[in-house]
């Protein structure tokens, strides 16, 4: 089963348990699949729908960090909500030393000297590493091997 029909499934699911507000937020990753399948004027395959979802979920990190330094818990509650929902259709995250390993490997392959490659070294871990990771944990750590810091 495709991670689309796995969402579709879930989303009549939702609607038969009259869950609201896990079919508002399914219907709202629905609809930026179709928006960007339109745009592009292609049928999304997995990669390409994990990164509408990370698209998504950093929107929701970004909305949490906000929405908590206005003390609107909330809005912090359902956005958070969302963002677990999101979460389980991305495959398994990395854990920090499969990661720290996976960023080695990237500096080794791009052969980055310095601060100036990160770049290319963080282009090659996006294309390994879509939705298994934190991306700007990543870009941390990348930074802090490149720099020696």
């Amino acid at each position: 089963m495709t991670l689309k029909e796995r969402i579709n499934e879930d989303v009549k699911t939702a609607m038969r348990a009259r869950a609201a507000q896990t079919l508002g937020a399914l219907r709202l990753l629905t609809a930026a699949i179709k928006q960007r399948e339109v745009d592009e004027r292609i049928a999304l395959d997995d990669a390409a729908i994990i990164s509408v979802i990370d698209r998504m979920l950093k929107q929701r990190r970004d909305s949490i960090e906000q929405f908590a330094q206005a003390g609107r818990n909330d809005l912090v509650d359902a956005e958070t909500f969302e963002l677990r929902l999101l979460s389980a259709y991305l495959p398994a995250s990395l854990s920090t030393e499969e990661l720290a390993a996976a960023v080695a490997k990237a500096i080794a392959e791009t052969a980055a000297t310095g601060p100036g490659d990160m770049g290319k070294v963080m282009a090659c871990l996006r294309t390994g590493l879509a939705g298994r990771v934190d991306m700007s944990e990543a870009s941390r750590l990348v930074k802090t091997q490149l720099t020696g810091v």
